[in-house]
């Protein structure tokens, strides 16, 4: 018996839901109201603009990206490139007194000190040989242009055989590390003679 009275029902209900579904559009259901063609368009434009809008954001953030990573392999270019640039710097002095020792070894007339001068001469070549394969290069100008970026000008001196603002003599070599300037070349400049 409640078989038979649920199996009344089923028909019912079913009756009751296809009454409903063939009922006019807009008489008890205002959402399914079809929307208009200038409503879609404008909601296109929109999520159009938004789609450009993600896409623009995408491609700055890849060129930021790249941008960085460019920036990190050239920072760690550098580093391995000039790690030695105050190394150097320091050692500098070392090569100068090498050198000045062989100026006043050269002046003296001696055995012991050819001898003395011979080995000086040595370390001092050695020294300068070592730095060399670690980029580090002497800047020794004469008889080129004065360049600013590249020497300082200690003093000038009127000179009729070379031309003027030339580097006439080196009081003291400057140095360059991998093409960067370590120390400028201390030099004496030529100038017009009047």
């Amino acid at each position: 018996m409640v078989n038979e009275e649920a199996a009344s029902v089923r028909p019912e209900a079913e009756e009751a839901a296809a009454a409903q579904s063939q009922s006019p559009a807009g008489e008890d259901s205002p959402h399914l109201e079809a929307p208009t063609i200038p409503a879609l368009e404008a909601e296109i434009a929109q999520l159009m603009a938004k789609v450009n809008e993600q896409a623009e954001g995408v491609l700055r953030a890849q060129a930021e990206m790249q941008n960085v990573r460019r920036r990190a392999e050239r920072d760690v270019e550098n580093a391995h490139k000039y790690a030695l640039d105050k190394f150097s710097a320091d050692l500098l002095p070392i090569v100068d007194s090498l050198e000045r020792a062989l100026d006043a070894a050269g002046q003296i007339d001696n055995e012991v000190v050819k001898g003395m001068k011979d080995g000086v001469e040595l370390t001092l070549r050695m020294f300068v040989d070592t730095l060399a394969k670690h980029g580090v290069q002497q800047v020794n100008p004469v008889g080129q242009p004065f360049n600013p970026e590249f020497h300082q000008a200690m003093s000038m001196v009127p000179n009729a055989e070379l031309a003027p603002n030339s580097v006439l003599a080196v009081m003291q070599r400057g140095y360059t590390l991998n093409g960067r300037l370590v120390r400028p070349a201390m030099v004496v400049v030529t100038k017009a003679v009047s």
